[in-house]
């Protein structure tokens, strides 16, 4: 229980809304205990009156206010819960939006190697089951558990007035049922964990696919995806059989032994009436309120279980959050002269650090400020992780990445990021119209910025003849467009940002001939001026640069000039060999590069 306290502490904004449902909760409470009194009065007055120790007029009159009054104890409890309910629903409401948009906050700033080991799916789920069960109990516990205790404590207080041993007997059955309920609850847990698990991986698995819709079908992977789906529910309906069969087997046995207890006090309130003790009256006053009494008890289960399902979704809930964020108290990071842009000392780094071999071993080289420099190699040499460690996505494992003559480790994330403008090969589009995806860049641009943007990455004439223009709509993940118009977009975005260091992360590869001219062409634009680190995808797209990086295994073999590297005998001269070569075998061993065209 002590996460969910975490959680109301999350949000000290509630406490009037806090304090108003347990005040509607105290007048609910004594509203509904002046019925038994009420209720207890009339019958009195009418026994009187048929025992002849009252007249019919007199106990007419009685008991006509009487039920005046017990209609105005129900109206005004009426509005009381009305309005507490209302108080509970908005602050179900409000600390649903207070969780998700601290769970939201968190997700945007850990660091993305905890992006590449939790499904995108599971991270989802997590968020809508998580919060929803959490949510749940609070809106329940707001609207009803203030009104149990209260009406609780006080029938115990009356009861004790009236006789003690009732209420003794009371006193008695809370805390065993709670100790009961308890005991079944830390193995119910368990397998509320074991369920959980079970469907944020089936939740997972189904947002990839539907992700992923063309290549399920284009294999014929349709039934295989279901069958990994159902059974994944299979187990979590496996489970829950379980769970259910011995929460209710001992919710049975619960609520037996609250039936004899019950049972048994109204035997004794029977027993005293009939031996004088109790009037009619207050007989029917003592049993509406043990009624009162057992009605909070019976709910305790339901109370409960909400609870644990609470618990079980706080458990992921703060797991999440006790993720570590990444750094935003660094140094601030101007765009300075004097030092090199950018600068890898012997550097280090593998993503699974149990990793035999790592992906970049001790590189090093410099990239002065407006110099272009490109890196080639094969694949998974390593290309694309000196752009990530560039902008900060992972730390370096051992050496140093500087900008601007500071080191990446000790600036703030955010300060570094904003100097870079990164185009990858993959296009990365929202769903939204043209303009809000290239002013995602700096969403405070001008529409004439925006314009400006589009029209240096040679973007503004499909961007024009759209119907809807720069307002249109282009769909998840930019499906609506081609891939040479979604990267001219992305190009059309970074021009926006107007960034002193541009990476360029196999920006063409996926392109045919005529998209990879336009695109290039808005490239080579964008580049001028501006410190450049391109991962090469075609030779024949960095011959312009200034220096050029190759990459064996993860160490670089060699630095040069373009035109110094072609006769040096290494990686990049005998890429240009084979590519001039144009036999199958000397296609294969470019695919094999990742370099063809």
């Amino acid at each position: 229980m002590s996460s969910l306290l975490r959680i109301l502490r999350f949000a000290p904004q509630l406490n009037p809304l806090y304090l108003g449902i347990a005040a509607s909760a105290v007048l609910a409470a004594l509203l509904a205990l002046a019925t038994p009194f009420i209720i207890g009065a009339a019958t009195d007055r009418i026994v009187d009156a048929v025992a002849g120790r009252t007249s019919v007029s007199d106990a007419v009159t009685s008991v006509v206010w009487l039920a005046l009054a017990f209609l105005a104890a129900e109206v005004a409890a009426t509005a009381v819960v009305s309005v507490g309910g209302y108080w509970g629903d908005v602050m179900a409401a409000r600390m649903r939006r207070i969780l998700s948009s601290r769970y939201y906050d968190h997700l945007l700033h850990l660091p993305q190697r905890y992006f590449d080991t939790t499904l995108t799916g599971r991270i989802v789920s997590r968020l809508n089951r998580s919060i929803t069960e959490l949510t749940q109990f609070l809106q329940f516990f707001s609207n009803n558990a203030f009104t149990m205790l209260i009406t609780t404590a006080a029938v115990l207080v009356i009861s004790a007035f009236y006789w003690w041993p009732l209420a003794v007997l009371l006193a008695v059955v809370f805390p065993v049922y709670m100790w009961l309920t308890a005991k079944t609850s830390t193995r119910w847990q368990v397998w509320e964990g074991q369920k959980n698990a079970r469907v944020d991986t089936a939740s997972g698995r189904f947002a990839e696919v539907v992700a992923q819709m063309p290549v399920v079908r284009a294999y014929n992977q349709q039934r295989t995806e279901l069958v990994g789906f159902e059974e994944r529910f299979d187990e979590a309906v496996a489970l829950t059989r379980e769970q259910s069969r011995f929460w209710h087997m001992m919710d049975a046995w619960r609520r037996l032994a609250l039936n004899a207890v019950f049972g048994a006090l109204y035997l004794l309130i029977f027993i005293r009436t009939a031996q004088g003790e109790f009037s009619v009256g207050d007989m029917v006053i003592l049993i509406q309120l043990m009624a009162m009494a057992r009605q909070p008890v019976m709910s305790m289960s339901y109370l409960v279980d909400s609870a644990q399902r609470a618990v079980a979704g706080s458990k992921d809930y703060f797991e999440v959050l006790e993720q570590p964020r990444e750094r935003t108290d660094g140094r601030a990071l101007p765009a300075g002269a004097g030092e090199p842009a950018v600068r890898f000392r012997d550097v280090t780094f593998a993503y699974d650090a149990d990793a035999e071999r790592p992906v970049l071993d001790g590189v090093s080289f410099d990239v002065h400020a407006g110099r272009k420099i490109a890196f080639v190699g094969e694949s998974g040499g390593g290309k694309s992780t000196v752009t990530n460690l560039l902008m900060g996505l992972y730390p370096a494992g051992a050496g140093a990445v500087e900008v601007f003559g500071q080191d990446v480790a000790q600036t703030d994330l955010a300060a570094l990021r904003a100097l870079i403008a990164t185009v990858f090969q993959e296009p990365h589009l929202f769903s939204g119209t043209v303009r809000e995806n290239i002013a995602y860049a700096r969403p405070d641009a001008t529409d004439a910025e925006v314009r400006a943007a589009a029209k240096a990455a040679y973007a503004d004439g499909f961007i024009e003849a759209f119907d809807d223009g720069y307002d249109q709509v282009i769909g998840e993940r930019g499906l609506r467009l081609s891939g040479g118009q979604k990267q001219r977009i992305a190009v059309a975005r970074a021009v926006l940002k107007d960034a002193p260091i541009l990476v360029l992360d196999e920006a063409t590869s996926a392109l045919d001939t005529k998209s990879e001219r336009l695109v290039q062409a808005a490239l080579e634009d964008l580049m001028v001026g501006r410190t450049s680190l391109i991962v090469a995808h075609r030779l024949s797209t960095i011959r312009s640069v200034d220096t050029i990086v190759t990459l064996r295994g993860g160490r670089v073999e060699e630095i040069g000039a373009p035109d110094e590297l072609a006769e040096s005998g290494g990686i990049y001269a005998q890429l240009l060999q084979l590519q001039q070569a144009g036999t199958k075998e000397a296609k294969k061993m470019l695919r094999e590069y990742g370099i063809l065209g």
